[in-house]
């Protein structure tokens, strides 16, 4: 059943999933496909974390957050663990375009494509390219590797800052991967899209959202928006309830799909956690976070088609400084098109700007020095948009910007951490129900396991292990636990 904002929910449950990002929607999906009871928590007013849109009166647009794009394994993904609906509007991108002082090209995103532009455009020798494809197809999650992004460059194409760009710089904007990186957080991701190009939801985060909360519904998944929990109730080690407004849901398990930091310090609390433990997560980097700028263009205007996605860049050459500078010299625009996000029976056309950003260089501004700078980020994207479709600024009607707070404020990561953490995370992530049993996450982590797809998948992962947490629970008493040793009564 849905929640309104004003009832109490009724326990115990099996699984309380805490956030409804890509992460924790699947895992309560398959969990309730599964026969256990599920409870979904969401402190915002809608489901899909990051993943999701806005409307706005004003132009009467309707505007996806999310920079659009992720790979064909989204699509065997939401197959098998939403409905064959949602996996037959998964579409592939036509066009993506590479824009910069270094060079231009466009691509379907394959890596027969990528191979042919390697050799033809850069100038690159078979033998270098092929060896480069296959030592990413041999990258494992368990190898032990400190070769990082930029080493593994320049171990194939040295001296070569324009193959790096053209590699690096899409895998940037889809997980925060930087130079400085593991390498494998890229190969492992790079050659994923790489299989079949990039594709999208067509229909819009909204209409795919609000599919997945039907098929929720229908499993038997209990959802309750407007609800920021006050702490996980942990007792002798065990998950045993979440607390709401100072009264516990007792149950057997949690999965937070929370922000990994904020899940340690604010809703478990430290002093559950081993000291090595918490000397590993000490050392967790959080990632880098993102600005965007929405555009609304006028209803009855069209624009020409000019590419599904344009990485541009008026920088002279790629370095992780470069993509994070608050001068906003590099952004990716998402044009979304009439044919691939529908809005209404009036075919409508929006663009969003997407950069990299460092949280610190907005979060001790002053109110007119933060709007200042919001204002700043976005005339350089209605300048650059302009170079790309000239005219474009006189029939836009609708422009609005967020940043590294709008996305903590929204989203409540930590810094407003776009991606998660870094690589070192996802190994913190991991083991955190050896810590306190019951207890799981499956936020975006590690980098590999961020974007829609790697967050969908940590959901299935995760929720793996959680029916195996609980089908052992069965065996050892003959039924759930469901948190009956929480000193505070169920509500």
């Amino acid at each position: 059943m849905l929640y309104k904002k004003r009832d109490k929910v009724q326990g115990p449950y099996d699984v309380i999933v805490i956030g409804s990002g890509l992460g924790g929607m699947t895992a309560a999906n398959k969990l309730a496909k599964n026969g256990r009871k599920v409870l979904l928590l969401e402190a915002h007013n809608k489901l899909g974390g990051l993943a999701t849109w806005f409307k706005r009166r004003q132009g009467d647009h309707i505007f996806d957050v999310s920079l659009h794009g992720f790979p064909y394994g989204m699509v065997k993904t939401c197959r098998k663990y939403w409905t064959k609906e949602i996996a037959g509007k998964i579409e592939k991108l036509e066009q993506v375009r590479f824009i910069n002082p270094q060079y231009e090209v466009s691509s379907d995103f394959t890596k027969e494509d990528f191979t042919r532009i390697l050799i033809e455009k850069f100038e690159l020798s078979p033998e270098k390219v092929h060896g480069f494809f296959d030592e990413l197809a041999s990258m494992n999650f368990y190898d032990a590797s400190d070769m990082t992004n930029g080493e593994l460059f320049e171990k194939f194409f040295p001296g070569r800052n324009d193959v790096t760009r053209f590699l690096l710089e899409p895998i940037v904007y889809a997980n925060g991967s930087t130079l400085e990186d593991p390498a494998i957080t890229y190969g492992i991701v790079f050659s994923n899209f790489m299989s079949k190009g990039v594709y999208i939801y067509k229909g819009g985060t909204d209409e795919l959202i609000g599919l997945m909360k039907e098929e929720m519904l229908s499993n038997g998944v209990d959802i309750k928006l407007h609800t920021k929990i006050d702490k996980i109730v942990v007792e002798n080690s065990r998950v045993c309830g979440v607390e709401i407004d100072g009264e516990v849901v007792s149950c057997s398990s949690v999965v937070s799909n929370a922000n990994l930091v904020n899940t340690v310090e604010k809703m478990v609390g430290e002093e559950h956690f081993s000291s090595e433990y918490l000397e590993k997560f000490k050392k967790v980097r959080l990632n880098t976070s993102s600005c965007q700028v929405y555009m609304g263009i006028k209803k009855g205007e069209k624009i020409p088609f000019v590419g599904d996605l344009i990485f541009y860049s008026e920088d002279p050459e790629f370095s992780t400084d470069n993509l994070l500078s608050d001068k906003i010299g590099s952004q990716t625009f998402s044009v979304y098109y009439p044919d691939n996000r529908p809005q209404s029976d009036v075919e409508r056309y929006t663009i969003v700007s997407s950069s990299n950003a460092r949280y610190e260089d907005w979060s001790n501004l002053s109110p007119e020095e933060y709007a200042a700078k919001k204002e700043y980020v976005t005339q350089r994207a209605l300048d650059c948009i302009e170079k790309l479709i000239p005219g474009v600024k006189d029939i836009i009607d609708y422009v609005d910007c967020a940043t590294p707070l709008t996305v903590e404020k929204y989203t409540h990561h930590r810094h407003g951490a776009s991606f998660g953490t870094k690589f070192e995370g996802l190994d913190v992530s991991m083991k955190m129900q050896e810590q306190v049993s019951g207890l799981y996450h499956a936020g975006s982590v590690g980098i590999i396991m961020s974007g829609w797809l790697g967050t969908a998948n940590y959901g299935v992962i995760q929720s793996h292990e959680v029916d195996t947490y609980l089908s052992g629970l069965e065996k050892e008493s003959g039924s759930i636990f469901k948190g009956e040793s929480c000193e505070q009564p169920s509500i």
